[in-house]
């Protein structure tokens, strides 16, 4: 059996590369999402902007489960 010395240093070669980059590559995907994602998501909007969702207390005299889920439906929200 004949070893080549010069195919498997390829082939070494070719793993670490491999390996270095995609180690490179997920670092870089991970340094995206850390700068794309906003600092505090649930801090209280500033300026012209408007909380949408408020937590108030459940009311009795709302409107039915019925209508809430027509509307649902209706704007798809």
């Amino acid at each position: 059996m004949v070893v080549s010395v010069r195919r498997w240093l390829r082939r070494i070669l070719f793993v670490l590369l491999l390996c270095f980059l995609t180690i490179t590559m997920y670092g870089g995907c991970r340094f995206i999402a850390v700068w794309i994602t906003p600092q505090d998501p649930y801090r209280v909007p500033q300026g012209q902007a408007l909380k949408v969702f408020n937590e108030e207390p459940f009311q009795v005299d709302a409107s039915s489960i019925y209508d809430k889920l027509r509307l649902f439906y209706w704007y798809g929200e």
